[in-house]
């Protein structure tokens, strides 16, 4: 049990930000939880839903106004809204292209943006995005989903370097498979092209579009990720930039960085004790 600090959470009406908005409140924090549209969270004195599409840049900056209002201050965003798109690059429209770099990559630089002057001026503050694997070594059919992870990584790396003299600590999850919604419901589809069908065969086990529900397999629960969010901010010795979470996610990080380092290596400039490590 820590001390109760103001968490703002945002795409909290399921999955993960639903489980981190309902671990936040047993340790005793209270929650302003972000939604879209309607949501089924239980009433709660320490909770306050506020209804957000964190692409409106000025919406964005009032939601988390109003977050820090209430107590005269934000201990802890959490940038967890967003959506995963699966098609090869060729299918993508400008529409789905544009919807997907609008929500996963400039929502959360938007909430950071504004959230950086409140924590700056209380001294403390730590923001906390929700990125993947997927942003160490990518997938075919989600190359846009993952681009907007690496620019989110990007952005947020840089960002740790320029807001950690103030006192605001800041950290990248990285989760692997997650027992969620996130590949049901909550997945969008590009309009497929046969050109396509072995490639998603070989993948997805099925050339539907979208895929059956049926063929989902499950992953970390997220509960258990939430945990591991929820431990890792009360560690505020523990110097990491990226959190792992998942039982999966360390060999997929070291399976990603093993390639890239076997691909570099391939330059006779390259260190040997770097591809020899």
């Amino acid at each position: 049990m820590t001390d109760s600090q103001t968490w703002m959470i945002t795409g909290a009406n399921r999955g993960l930000g639903r489980a981190l908005t309902l671990g936040a409140l047993d340790a005793g924090h209270s929650v302003v939880a972000t939604v879209r549209g309607d949501h089924s969270l239980p009433d709660h004195e320490r909770l306050a839903v506020q209804r957000l599409d964190v692409r409106d840049r000025d919406a964005a900056h009032e939601a988390v106004q109003l977050a820090a209002a209430a107590s005269g201050r934000l201990d802890v965003l959490v940038n967890n809204a967003g959506f995963g798109l699966i098609g090869a690059i060729e299918e993508a429209t400008e529409a789905e292209a544009r919807a997907i770099l609008d929500t996963n990559l400039l929502g959360p630089l938007w909430l950071s943006q504004a959230a950086v002057p409140i924590m700056r001026t209380q001294g403390s503050g730590h923001i906390v995005q929700i990125s993947t694997v997927g942003a160490v070594g990518t997938m075919p059919m989600l190359g846009l989903y993952n681009a907007t992870k690496w620019g989110l990584e990007a952005f947020s790396e840089a960002m740790a370097a320029e807001v950690r003299g103030f006192g605001i600590r800041l950290t990248l999850v990285e989760p692997g498979a997650l027992d969620t919604d996130w590949a049901g419901s909550s997945m969008r589809f590009s309009d497929s092209s046969r050109a396509y069908d072995d490639l998603r065969q070989s993948l997805f086990g099925t050339t539907e579009v979208p895929w059956p529900a049926s063929d989902l397999s499950g992953g970390t629960g997220a509960a258990d990720a939430a945990s591991a969010i929820l431990a890792h901010a009360v560690a505020v010795d523990d110097p990491r930039l990226r959190l792992l979470v998942g039982d999966d996610a360390p060999s997929q990080v070291a399976a990603a960085l093993d390639l890239r380092e076997q691909d570099y290596a391939r330059d006779p400039r390259y260190p040997a004790s770097r591809s020899q490590h």
